[in-house]
C-alpha cells in the first residue's frame, strides 16, 4: 500500500498537469480516465444511451469527495463550490466557482443565469449536500437544486473498495485521496435513469421527495428524513463523547465499578469538568433534594447519568437531604423513607415499615418487593 501511495503520487501530478492542459473533450476524458485506471480509479457505467443529451441539471446520491470527478470523467458537467473559499484548492478539484456568497436564493438565481446558455455545460448537484457511504440510505433531499430547471435526470452512484470502507465519516478530502492511493483498486459504478419532469404545479420540495425515492429504490436504500444539519450536529455529538472501552462479553456495570473514585475537584482538565457539570445538572433536576457535590462525587466514578440516579434511589450513595442538617454519620435512608421526610406521600401510603433492601435480594419475591417500594416512591414523587 505504502509503495502504490507513492508511485501515485507522482502519477496523479500528471494527471491533474494533462487534465488542465487538454481542453474538454472526448479525447479528454478518455485519456484522463485511462491514467485513473492507473490511480486505481476504475469508473463504470450502465446503459450510457439513457444519458440524455438535452438535459441541463443532473441529480446524484454523494458519496465521495470526488464523485464530481468521476462523472465527469463520464460527461462533460459542472458542479459549482458551496462550501470553502474559491481559490486554486476549489478550482484544482474540479469544482465551479460563481462568486456567490450569499444566500441560496441568490444561488439559484445564478445557476438559472448559467442553465440558460445552452453552451455550458449541463450542471451535477448533490441534493445531499453530505457525503455518506450509501449503504444504509438517502440523506433527504433539499429543494434549491430542484428549483433551477422543470426537467433533471436522476444518476445512481455506488462504490465499492476492497479492505477499507468508503466515505468515513468526519473526514478530510485529502485523507479519501490518500486512501484512494493506499489501496489497489476503488470502483465506481453509475447508472443512469430515465429523466424525471415537475408535475403540474408540483412544489419543489414534492419533487425533491419524488426523486430522493426514486433514487433510493434504484439504490436498494432507505430514503430518510435526515438531513445535512442533522448529520453534522450527529458528528457533534460523537466528537464530544468519549466511548467507553466495552471489552466482548463485559458488562458496562462491571466497567464502571472497577473505575476509580475520584472527586470532582481532582478530575483534572477544564472540558472533563464542565462535562460532570452538565451531568451533575441533569441529575440535580430528577433529584433535587440531594446536594449536587454528592452527585459530582459519584458521577466522577460512573461518568453516566442514569447510573449515578440509580445508586442516589437504591441508597447505594449516602447523603443528607439539602433540607437537613446532618447529625450523625449514619447511613442514607431508603428512598421510601426520604420520601416520607419530604411530605411526598401525603395521599399515597407507601409502606416505609419495609425499606427497600440495601443488597441484591436472593429470592425473586423479595426483589419484586423491594422493586415495586421504589416504583411507587418515585410515583409519588412525581406527582409530588
Amino acid at each position: 500500500g505504502l509503495c502504490l501511495l507513492v508511485l501515485r503520487l507522482f502519477i496523479g501530478v500528471h494527471v491533474f498537469l494533462v487534465s488542465c492542459a487538454l481542453p474538454d473533450s472526448v479525447l479528454r476524458r478518455f485519456i484522463v480516465r485511462v491514467m485513473c485506471s492507473v490511480l486505481g480509479l476504475f469508473v463504470r457505467q450502465s446503459d450510457p444511451r439513457l444519458r440524455d443529451g438535452n438535459i441541463r441539471v443532473y441529480i446524484a446520491n454523494h458519496v465521495t469527495q470526488f464523485d464530481h470527478n468521476v462523472i465527469n470523467l463520464l460527461t462533460s458537467c459542472n458542479t459549482p463550490a458551496l462550501n470553502g473559499a474559491p481559490g486554486f484548492i476549489c478550482w484544482s478539484r474540479g469544482f465551479m466557482e460563481l462568486g456567490v456568497a450569499g444566500s441560496r436564493a441568490e444561488l439559484v438565481e445564478s445557476l438559472k443565469v448559467y442553465s440558460s446558455h445552452r453552451a455550458n455545460p449541463p450542471l451535477l448537484l448533490f441534493p445531499e449536500e453530505a457525503a455518506t457511504n450509501g449503504r444504509a440510505g438517502l440523506l433527504r433531499f433539499s429543494s434549491w437544486p430542484f428549483s433551477i430547471l422543470d426537467v433533471v435526470q436522476p444518476v445512481a452512484l455506488q462504490v465499492q473498495r476492497p479492505l477499507i470502507t468508503v466515505s468515513v465519516a468526519d473526514s478530510s478530502w485529502i485523507s479519501e485521496l490518500l486512501w484512494t492511493f493506499f489501496i489497489p483498486f476503488t470502483v465506481y459504478q453509475v447508472r443512469w435513469m430515465p429523466s424525471v419532469p415537475r408535475r403540474a404545479e408540483e412544489p419543489s420540495e414534492d419533487f425533491a421527495l419524488r426523486v430522493q425515492e426514486l433514487l433510493a429504490m434504484e439504490l436498494g436504500v432507505v430514503s430518510t428524513r435526515l438531513t445535512a444539519a442533522d448529520r453534522r450536529e450527529h458528528m457533534k455529538r460523537l466528537r464530544h463523547t468519549s466511548p467507553l472501552p466495552f471489552a466482548p462479553g463485559t458488562c458496562p456495570a462491571q466497567l464502571l465499578a472497577a473505575r476509580p473514585r475520584v472527586p470532582s475537584s481532582l478530575a483534572g482538565a477544564a472540558p472533563e469538568q464542565a462535562r460532570i457539570t452538565a451531568m451533575a445538572q441533569r441529575v440535580k433536576e430528577v433529584l433535587p433534594h440531594v446536594p449536587l457535590e454528592v452527585i459530582r462525587i459519584d458521577l466522577a466514578q460512573t461518568s453516566c447519568v442514569d447510573t449515578t440516579i440509580a445508586n442516589l434511589l437504591e441508597g447505594r450513595v449516602p447523603f443528607f437531604p439539602e433540607s437537613e442538617e446532618p447529625g450523625t454519620d449514619l447511613p442514607a435512608p431508603s428512598t421510601s423513607q426520604a420520601a416520607a421526610a419530604f411530605g411526598i406521600q401525603d395521599s399515597v401510603a407507601v409502606p416505609s415499615s419495609k425499606p427497600a433492601t440495601k443488597q441484591f435480594a436472593k429470592s425473586p419475591m423479595e426483589r419484586h418487593t423491594s422493586l415495586q417500594e421504589r416504583k411507587r416512591a418515585l410515583y409519588d414523587y412525581a406527582r409530588r
